[in-house]
């Protein structure tokens, strides 16, 4: 199983690309987490930005498709992908994602 981290610009865009790659089955579920502040460096300068936090949950097999899926659907010149194995599940859950 992989925890994928990935911000989005605002709600809109976290919800469509979000549900696009669970009709696909790149992703069992997504979480949208409104009202993350971000502060981070771009070209050279010091920026903060409101986003969205979108935590999917994949599979190790899925997560090739999914991760070019999501770049190429993703508005950011370099969306954030950030991919956790966890080291424990619960097996019900883990059963679920598999399937779903």
């Amino acid at each position: 199983m992989r925890v994928v981290l990935c911000t989005f610009p605002d709600a809109e865009s976290a919800r469509q690309i979000g549900t696009s790659l669970v009709e696909k089955q790149l992703a069992a579920c997504v979480n949208l987490i409104p009202g993350v502040e971000s502060i981070y460096r771009w070209q050279d300068q010091v920026e903060s930005a409101p986003e969205v936090l979108a935590l999917f949950k994949t599979t190790e097999s899925a997560y090739p498709a999914f991760a070019a899926a999501l770049a190429a659907a993703h508005p950011y010149d370099v969306p954030e992908i950030v991919a956790l194995e966890p080291t424990a599940v619960a097996d019900s859950y883990l059963d679920w994602c598999t399937r779903s």
